[in-house]
This record gives C-alpha cells, structure tokens and sequence, in this order.
C-alpha cells in the first residue's frame, strides 16, 4: 500500500540505519534496510512497521525476553540477544567471579543461533560458557544449572507462543527464574551496550556438552514415581512440534512404563508448528490430533506438552469422548498424590521443609488439602519465577498447566516430571479400578466442588488494557452475578501481602473470586474466576451444577466489565 500521507520522521530513519549498520546479521540488516526505504518512499504499512519495530529496546524482565523475531530493537533477533547476553555476563562479573553460564535452546526458528551468540559473548567478556548439545526441554537446562553449579542459566524459547516469536529466559544458580531486582539489574547493564560491534564475539572458546547432562536428568526424573507402584498404563502422548517427545519417551521406558503411543504428525519438532493454529495445549483446537488417536486406541490418558516441554495437559475419557482437564484440576490431583504419599514421599505436616504453593490465581483447592492434614501452604504471584523459590517447597504448581513435582532437582515447571506423576497416578487408580475422574470427586466431596474458569482478552493495542485496569479502578464492581462484593484488592499496591503486581483481586459474599490481571508474557488480559460449592449429600454431580451455573454468570457480568 502505497500512500502519500504523513511520512516517517527523519530522527526515526536515522536510528533505523543507524540499527541496521550495527546489525551484526545480514539477513536481518537487509530487512531494516529494506523496511526503511520503503518507508520514506511513502509506503504507510512499512512505516508503520517500522515505528513499531524501532519503538524501543524489546523490554528485558522477570520472564527474560520473548517478542517477534524480526528487524530492529522491538524484535527477537541477534542484535538485540547480543546486547542481552552482554548485559547477563556483565551482571555477573558484578559478582566478582568469572561468569558460568550454561546455555540451551529449543527447536524454534533461530534459538541454535541465538544460544551460539550467547556463549560467544560470555566466552568473550572473559566467562565460561557450556551449551546442552542438541534441542532440549527447558527443564533439562532448569536441571543442567544446578547438575553443573553454574552462575546462571540461558534457555533459548518462546514456550507456547506462535511461530513467529522466539525468547530468552534466564535463570540464576540456584537453577529459579529471575525476579526483582535482579531483572532491573541485568536490565541497566544491557542498557549500558552502546554498539554490538563494542561486544566481542569470538568463534570458539566455549563447550558443546555431550548427552550426559540430559542422562543425569533422566536419571533423576524416574525417581518420582515409586518403584512399588503399578505400571499397566497405556499413554497417547503429543509434544506439539517441540522437543519433548523423545526425553518423555525415555523417561517412560527408564521408569517401567511402556513408551507413550505418539502422535506422529506432531511428534518431530518443527518451528512453524504446521498441524496447530496456536502451539499451546490450552488453546481450541491443539489436542485435537491427540484426541484423535486416542478415540482409535483407547489409552487410559492423552499427555501433552507445550513445544519446550515445561507444561503438561491432560485429558480423560468422558461421556461423549474426551475431555481436557483444567490446569486446576491437575494441579488438585497431582497435589493430593503427592501428600497421599506421606512421610514416605517426603511430605510431614506443618515442617518448614515440606510447603505446598500455587499461585492467586490458581485454584484454593490445593490450600484446602493441606489445611485439612497439617501441611503447610503458600500463595504466591502468578508464575514460577515465585514458586520455585518458596522455602522448603515440596510441591507447586500454576493453573496454566504448570507443575513442579521435583523442586529439590529442577525449581521450575516440568513438564516431563509431570507427565511421568500423571501416569504413576492413573496407573495406581487403574489397578484399584477408579479413574482421574473419581479421584476429583473424591476432593470435592472431601473440600467442595473448587470451579474455576478464565478468560483471555486478546488484544491489539496493548494500551487498551490499562484503559480498562483504570476504568476497573475508578469504578469497582459492587455486585457480580447478583452477589455482593465484600472485598477488593489492588495487587499493585500490595494487598493481601504480597509483593506489588498489577492486577485487581474481588472476593463476593458467597466466596467466589475474581483476579483480573494482564499476561505476563502476551499481549491479554486475564481474568481468572473461581466459585466453591459444598457437596451436600454426597451429590457431586449436583454441586457441580451449581457451580457451572454460579461461573456463568460471573462469567457473562466480567465479559462486560472487562471489555476494551
């Protein structure tokens, strides 16, 4: 679209080319080079574009980097993970000790080019720099930092997102996910990169690691699962196009399993994700393929993964055909295996050594069950950059389909851990004659039904959602569904104890909860609901009635209260 309207100004061209000249990748350079011209040329679309992509540095936080790949500072691409890396291996060297990174990547477009630039920069600023040899799950490289005694860790992916995006996560020696200040702190240090060209970047000096890390981890990945308990399961397994197929089969077959009926078209790893509209089990339509071959083989369980293998889906026969259970509800059952295990499983009430957590905004169930036995609970922000780092954590998960079944080894999701719990847990229930299934309404007749439902509010212009986080503000809900508000919290201010976040939390008179909060990691606005609906007689059925009826009307008032 060509258009003779308001041409870019000449300050931004300047930067572009300026960018671009800097711009140690050629295939990128050429594109801003590109972009640019069109742009003064009067094509309205490039330079829209190319606002957007020199609108700043890509921002630098607690979840690392993660952004399209593409041209300029806005975007994933090597000038701007150099800058990063350099701002890493500066940090640490603040720490007065050579910087020991160990780096890993995924199989998305550009994460070996992206973890190559990594440890050239830390080998070049006079660090030490160890790679994971092929495409990886990210908890392998969660393990590999704590297995090595690294300073900090490098995980080269963008998770769940799209195609089109790539990221960087960074971890510190304690094998966790940055969190404040020291985000802050690497952030002023990749601010403080002037020029790529100033970064050396040399051409060998760092170590490809052999499979033996990823053996270890393994090694200790079986030891989740009791070597007492039954085995008869049978799995139908999807890794998304990403890289956890073989790391969960092996883990499997070391366990005592038999290995998981794959899905084969989506069983190789592949950046364009070409069977999937969006490569994240929680998304409509992404376990279709899965459900698909279970309905012809006829497994206990379907297991998926998200493509680097830190989240683990699950979904259960039903009437009717399958059907996916929530994160919450996996996060229930995984949590009530692993306190059923007692003292043998490491678990001991109210000892500073054995905390189960989970974040606001996943289900009270989890806290519920502990209260019940003594064990102690914590609640914390959204994300595991807060649970793997509570004290004494034995257990912890994320209502996004986040699990930590083995902290004392990998203090972060693991999506092959998870997978192999889920199996010991179907497999025990098997052999009793029960199912996942009966096992939730177990809880609930013990804790209540504990419903919960989202929704996620996908937006274009990210300012939109601070519009309606100030709308919330300046006119807060005092009914919902017809039920009174009794309490609110602005998380931004710290209420309820916990440290700053944005985000908006209500509590109604009948103990149902909304938190309304934007994505950490996507451009959406989150609203995370919850209703909780004593069993009376022993009817679960008729409870969960209830409360499907009580969400949907909370439901239908918060799509109208949030709406951009």
């Amino acid at each position: 679209m060509r258009d003779a309207g308001r041409a870019p100004t000449a300050v931004l061209l300047a930067a572009a080319r300026a960018w671009a000249a800097d711009d140690p990748d050629p295939v990128t350079r050429v594109q801003l080079e590109a972009l640019t011209g069109a742009a003064e040329a009067g094509d309205v679309d490039a330079g829209a574009e190319l606002g957007d992509a020199m609108s700043g540095l890509l921002e630098f936080g607690t979840a690392g980097l993660r952004g399209r790949l593409g041209a300029g500072p806005n975007r994933m691409n090597r000038a701007v993970v150099i800058r990063a890396a350099a701002g890493l291996t500066a940090y640490l060297r603040t720490l007065e000790r050579e910087p020991f990174v160990v780096v890993g990547f995924d199989a998305r477009t550009n994460s070996d080019v992206f973890a190559r630039d990594t440890c050239a920069v830390v080998t070049g600023m006079g660090g030490r720099a160890v790679v994971l040899p092929h495409p990886l799950p990210t908890p392998v490289l969660a393990f590999a930092i704590r297995h090595l005694g690294a300073d900090a860790g490098v995980m080269v992916t963008a998770s769940h997102n799209p195609p089109e995006d790539n990221g960087y996560k960074v971890y510190v020696g304690d094998g966790s996910q940055i969190v404040p200040p020291v985000d802050g702190l690497i952030a002023a240090e990749i601010a403080r990169v002037a020029s790529v060209a100033a970064v050396p970047l040399p051409d060998d000096g760092w170590e490809t690691l052999d499979d033996s890390v990823l053996d270890a981890y393994l090694a200790d990945v079986v030891t989740v699962v009791s070597p007492s308990t039954p085995r008869d399961v049978t799995v139908v397994h999807t890794s998304l196009h990403g890289v956890g197929s073989e790391t969960v089969r092996r883990a499997f077959v070391d366990a005592g399993y038999a290995a998981p009926i794959p899905v084969a078209a989506q069983a190789e790893p592949d950046p364009m994700f070409p069977t999937v509209s969006f490569p994240n089990p929680e998304e409509p339509g992404a376990m279709d393929a899965a459900i698909e071959l279970a309905e012809q083989t006829s497994p206990d369980v379907v297991i998926a993964n998200d493509p680097d293998a830190d989240r683990c889906a699950v979904a259960v026969p039903a009437p009717g055909g399958w059907r996916m259970l929530r994160g919450d509800e996996v996060g229930a059952l995984l949590g009530s295996h692993v306190l059923s295990r007692g003292a043998a499983g490491g678990v001991v009430a109210d000892s500073p050594e054995c905390v189960f957590a989970n974040s606001i905004v996943s289900s009270r169930l989890l806290a519920a069950m502990c209260r019940a036995v003594g064990v102690r609970h914590e609640e914390t922000l959204t994300g595991f950059k807060w649970i793997g780092r509570v004290a004494g954590l034995r257990y912890g998960y994320e209502e996004a389909l986040g699990y930590c079944v083995d902290p004392a080894r990998v203090r972060d999701k693991d999506g092959v851990s998870a997978a192999l719990l889920v199996a010991e847990l179907v497999a025990t229930l098997r052999a009793e004659g029960r199912s996942l299934t009966d096992r939730l309404d177990d809880l609930a007749r013990e804790h209540g039904v504990h419903a919960t439902d989202a929704l996620a509010i996908r937006v274009e212009d990210l300012s939109s959602i601070g519009r309606v986080m100030a709308r919330l503000r300046a006119h807060p809900p005092t009914r919902v569904a017809g039920v009174d508000v009794v309490r609110t919290d602005d998380l931004a201010r710290g209420d309820g104890g916990l440290p700053p976040t944005e985000g908006l939390r209500y509590y109604l008179a009948d103990d149902s909860r909304i938190i309304v909060r934007p994505s950490g990691t996507e451009p959406k606005l989150k609203v995370y609901l919850e209703v909780v609906q004593p069993v009376a007689g022993g009817d679960v059925r008729a409870a969960r009635q209830l409360a499907s009826t009580r969400l949907t009307g909370i439901r239908s008032d918060l799509e109208v209260a949030t709406a951009p």
